[in-house]
């Protein structure tokens, strides 16, 4: 590889190991394009980690934007250069990454998550997005045959990945989790933060949990709309089973202990889900 693309590699690994590790799994002529597309979600989606106010994490955000939005602005920038010559390249809709970029305007601020359909289109603009994103890369001309696929296959990714990062948006008062999810379960974001009622914020996991299972279930029911070279897009989906199972177990111990399952079996699951096409 050019070193320019060893390095978007090399962030890939470190920012976002299990979609790195898709990448590897993904046709050796489409791994560059992918990596790009993947680091540049990965970048966006960690501002609030390297930020301790939002406006800089706007302005962080705003870049890309007007990089995006001029074509230009991004030279000596490695990901920004390779993510200009992947739009082009496989013609990719400048539209749904701009939409990708005002969806993490959420991420750096406090506010509740309305409801479920807020959750959902949160979703469907990132994770779902990046799915579909990724199989106009893979195979452009059937990649539109998934889109329903790739939707729910993006918001059970996004609440299994909001699973593992409880403990950490519990620290710093961000709450994922719906209104109307909490209400239901006998919550709302200051008990949920607080941790004490136990009882009910395991019911409030296991719901969470269940709107992940019905959407993956949903996703799983549009497997023979995936072509066989667009699967690759969908091979990080097999990690979300087993999240919602450890965070079932887990209930209210989920706010203080990581329930991430360890890499060797993240890699398996993954290459098993390559092989056999489903996850």
């Amino acid at each position: 590889m050019q070193e320019p693309d060893a390095q978007i590699l090399a962030t890939l690994r470190d920012t976002d190991r299990d979609r790195y590790l898709a990448c590897l799994l993904a046709p050796p002529e489409k791994r560059r394009s992918l990596a790009c597309l993947y680091a540049f979600h990965a970048e966006i989606g960690r501002v609030r980690d390297m930020i301790h106010e939002p406006l800089p994490g706007e302005i962080r955000l705003q870049w890309w934007r007007d990089l995006l939005e001029n074509r230009s602005g991004g030279e000596g920038h490695p990901l920004a250069e390779a993510l200009l010559g992947c739009i082009d390249e496989h013609r990719l809709p400048v539209g749904v990454l701009q939409n990708m970029l005002d969806a993490r305007i959420f991420d750096l601020y406090d506010d509740p998550m309305e409801d479920t359909t807020a959750l959902e289109g949160y979703a469907g603009e990132t994770a779902s997005a990046l799915i579909q994103l990724a199989s106009l890369i893979l195979d452009p001309a059937n990649a539109a045959k998934s889109a329903d696929a790739a939707g729910h296959a993006g918001v059970a990714q996004t609440i299994a990945g909001l699973l593992l990062l409880l403990p950490i948006h519990s620290r710093r008062g961000q709450v994922y989790f719906p209104a109307d999810l909490l209400r239901a379960t006998g919550l709302d974001r200051e008990m949920l933060l607080g941790g004490r009622d136990e009882a009910a914020i395991g019911r409030a996991v296991r719901a969470f949990c269940g709107l992940g299972r019905d959407h993956l279930a949903k996703a799983r029911s549009g497997l023979s709309s995936i072509s066989p070279q667009n699967f690759s897009a969908f091979v990080p989906v097999a990690l979300a089973e087993p999240i919602f199972e450890r965070a079932e177990a887990a209930g209210a111990r989920i706010l203080r202990h990581s329930i991430q399952p360890p890499q060797w079996q993240r890699q398996w699951r993954m290459w098993r889900a390559g092989r056999r096409r489903r996850f």
